[in-house]
């Protein structure tokens, strides 16, 4: 038996004398308690309770009949969208099948899929016209396009169809033209996408099929996540699954393609000095007062819409009972009114001399314009700065010949009021490089003695020939170092014999980039002549939800098949009959043929590893659109002054906005930017697999609301070496090269490279050398600056033409505008 310890006869108390059982959990909580529980509280709701105060309000059976109110809005909505593709005059199903690899013809995929449905049907002898298919089996109409292995026509059929199959081949893989059409149909937007693999049968052994599809899925999927199957064509219950979702799943279609009327070209024919487009109303009512935009032809008035149904009728149909509210052929269905648009781009000019003053460029002026005003002007330049304090007993003869750049202690100052000494200004506010001068110096300079000054010393210019040799060498210095660093992308050097006051005369100083006011009246003089007669969007948002409402009542009834007679000017009428027919047709939104100034956004291709510079010329689509611009490219973002950097360059990786003179488009449209590649560049292997290597792919952007008040400001930095330093007192040279121009830009704050900030205080000597004094000691491995603005004005777009190079089309530019309220 064990012994008995001390520990085992300790004795212990319980901590505490209540129980506490454990709490009963129910899974539910009724209302009554919620209830009681919620008993003096005002703003608590627990969990599971109603939270807004309309939510309380209303009773079990309001709410049930909210949500049928919901569910019923959506199914008529549903079903109108529906009404479109239903009963026997009913719009076609539009299916687009793009070949990805040259062993893929769209032909046969059509066929393919015709069979799997019983449907026999031959094909269109010429390639790429529409061919229309009625399916028995799904009491739907489908209509095919059927685009070649070229871009454009590729891009055209996609931006029409409500399906698009992309077709992939087993034996072969998408060469580089296939990636490329992917990539632009993807962000031009694009409607319900389907994919097929062709020839799958021919992958021997059979086993071998399933992980070929799997290879294909994963290459799809890379550019389009939601595809979740790749058909196979050469089954027939493949096939036939895919005729099923093309004619019974609503697409989902385009966002800006909706807001429009549009539809596709079945067949386009000349009626005397008439064109007449014949196709299925699509998206909105189209209205004839409305402008239309004819594929690449160009936009036209519409002289009236005739109805053009399908004769078709079945054995055993009554025909006079079906006439009831069927329009026959060559019914008119909508002619223009007082209120259809006309084809002018700009405002009158008699309007626009009426309304505005006439602009005069001003004279020779005395100093650089700095915000909204000129400082030191001409009866300012004459008289020298006072200082603020003097040494005691100092006359105002004596204290004309005190500069006051050295701060001392004070001892020997006093405080003087000289007469004229109320009208001096303050110091220019410093700030840093990037132009923001709205920080005061933390240390502000007052006069010293004259045992402190260096000033007093005697400045002995340098010979002409040993300055220019000097200057040479210094350049040279800082241009490699601009190669290894490029710390200033705007730096420009001036000729040592050229006056910088004339050579800058538009160029301007500011205080801050972004929250200075910019005087826009100093600019008319510089203005294109007919940018006074753009289109001026007061506000954009109003204008735009006022023009796209009204697009939606009125017009044609989507769905119904018509002519669409246009009235073509007898000076191009020649002109087209020679040109390829237009795919579709658009109709224009009120005021999108009018010009403005049209702000998009731009982002590099992560294939194009260039630098691309601005106003170089580009092809840009933008919706219905392709026009051929030369963008000035600015920094984007909001500022208070509406004033936005220009940028020489787009490097890759960045965002940028692309401005240019064009028409108005309404509403967020994916923009694709295209270029010509030039001879020099490296295209050989790219030609070989494209069969038109004319376009490349470079950027995309949206559209952005347009703006002729968006101020584009160039900037040009001017530097100088620092020639001497005494403490904050700086010799400055090879920023200028005379003391004229001294004088007229010593308004201007400079700013160094490592952040220092500063004003001129005296020219020095006859060749542009002055003194400047800084917010802190300055390195000698440094660089002064200053910066100057203009305002840089956007170049005009032209409708681009398939075979018509830029340098033909100069002379169709045309720039101007109106006011919408």
């Amino acid at each position: 038996m064990a012994p008995i310890t001390a520990a085992s006869e300790a004795h212990h108390h319980r901590s505490t004398t209540k129980v506490s059982n454990k709490a009963f959990k129910t899974r539910h909580t009724s209302k009554s308690a919620l209830k009681d529980r919620a008993k003096g509280k005002v703003e608590s709701f627990e969990k599971g309770s109603r939270k807004t105060p309309h939510q309380q309000i209303m009773s079990k059976l309001d709410r049930r009949n909210h949500a049928k109110q919901i569910r019923t809005n959506k199914s008529v909505e549903r079903a109108k969208e529906e009404s479109v593709f239903n009963g026997r005059d009913g719009a076609p199903r539009i299916v687009a099948i793009v070949p990805l690899c040259e062993d893929v013809k769209g032909s046969e995929v059509v066929k393919q899929l015709n069979s799997s449905v019983d449907v026999e049907e031959e094909a269109p002898l010429v390639d790429a016209t529409p061919w229309r298919v009625e399916i028995p089996r799904f009491k739907q109409k489908v209509q095919y396009l059927t685009p070649g292995r070229d871009l454009l026509e590729g891009m055209d059929a996609c931006r029409t169809a409500d399906f698009v199959m992309f077709m992939l081949s087993a034996n072969e893989e998408v060469d580089e033209f296939g990636e490329q059409i992917l990539r632009v149909i993807e962000s031009q937007g694009v409607s319900t996408v389907l994919t097929g693999v062709h020839n799958l049968d021919s992958i021997e052994p059979a086993k071998k099929r399933p992980d070929v599809v799997k290879s294909l899925k994963s290459f799809i999927t890379h550019f389009f996540a939601t595809q979740e199957k790749v058909h196979d064509l050469s089954s027939r219950q493949d096939c036939s699954n895919v005729m099923r979702s093309l004619c019974t799943t609503m697409p989902k279609g385009i966002r800006w393609r909706e807001d429009r009327s549009w539809m596709v070209a079945e067949d386009v024919r000349w009626e005397g000095e008439n064109a007449v487009v014949t196709g299925v109303v699509r998206g909105r009512g189209l209205k004839a007062d409305r402008l239309v935009q004819v594929g690449d032809w160009g936009d036209f008035q519409i002289e009236k819409i005739t109805a053009a149904p399908l004769e078709v009728r079945k054995k055993g149909q009554r025909t006079d009972a079906m006439a009831v509210d069927m329009p026959e052929a060559g019914d008119v269905l909508e002619q223009p009114t007082e209120d259809q648009e006309d084809l002018a781009e700009l405002a009158p000019e008699e309007m626009m001399e009426d309304a505005m003053p006439v602009s005069v460029a001003p004279l020779e002026r005395k100093a650089v314009l700095l915000d909204d005003h000129e400082y030191f002007d001409e009866d300012d330049r004459d008289q020298l700065e006072l200082p603020k304090r003097l040494p005691r007993g100092t006359s105002k003869y004596q204290a004309a010949w005190y500069l006051g750049d050295v701060s001392d202690s004070g001892s020997d100052m006093e405080d003087v009021e000289l007469e004229g000494d109320d009208d001096i200004d303050g110091l220019p506010a410093a700030g840093p490089a990037d132009g923001h001068f709205d920080d005061i110096m933390a240390e502000p300079t007052e006069a010293g003695a004259p045992s402190e000054y260096p000033q007093t010393e005697a400045f002995n210019d340098i010979a002409p020939d040993d300055e220019a040799e000097q200057i040479e060498a210094y350049r040279k210095q800082r241009r490699d170092e601009a190669e290894d660093d490029r710390e200033f992308p705007d730096e420009i050097e001036l000729h040592p014999h050229v006056a910088a006051r004339e050579r800058l005369a538009r160029y301007r100083g500011l205080k801050s980039l972004r929250t200075s006011t910019w005087d826009t009246a100093e600019d008319k003089p510089y203005e294109p002549e007919e940018f006074s007669r753009l289109l001026e969007i007061l506000d954009y948002k109003s204008a735009k939800n006022r023009v796209l409402k009204e697009a939606l009542v009125g017009g044609v009834k989507p769905g119904t098949r018509v002519n669409v007679h246009l009235q073509i000017p007898s000076d191009q009428i020649a002109v087209l009959q020679a040109r390829p027919k237009p795919r579709a047709l658009f109709s224009l939104l009120r005021h999108e043929h009018k010009r403005t100034a049209v702000n998009m956004s731009i982002s590099l291709s992560s294939d194009y590893e260039k630098p691309l510079r601005s106003k170089e010329e580009l092809i840009v689509q933008c919706g219905p659109r392709r026009l051929v611009i030369n963008p000035l490219f600015s920094q984007g973002g909001n500022t208070p002054n509406n004033v936005h950097k220009f940028d020489r360059y787009l490097h890759p990786g960045r965002t940028a906005v692309a401005t240019f003179l064009g028409p108005v488009i309404w509403g967020s449209v994916p923009c694709l930017f295209f270029k010509r590649p030039q001879p020099s560049d490296a295209i050989e292997d790219l030609a070989q697999s494209i069969s038109d290597p004319k376009l490349q792919l470079i950027a995309t952007g949206t559209s952005l609301p347009p703006s002729t008040n968006r101020v584009i400001a160039k900037r040009i930095i001017l530097t100088g070496h620092p020639y001497k330093i005494h403490k904050k007192l700086v010799t400055v040279r090879y920023m200028f090269f005379n003391t004229e121009d001294v004088q007229y830009f010593r308004a201007l704050q400079l700013w160094t490279k490592r952040g220092r900030s500063g004003f001129i205080k005296e020219a020095l000597g006859m060749h542009g050398y002055f003194k400047a004094t800084f917010d802190g000691k300055v390195n000698p491995m440094d660089s002064v600056a200053v910066s100057l603005y203009k305002r840089v004005w956007p170049r005009g777009a032209v409708a681009w033409r398939p075979g018509v190079e830029a340098g033909d089309m100069a002379g169709l530019v045309e720039d101007g505008g109106m006011v919408v309220e």
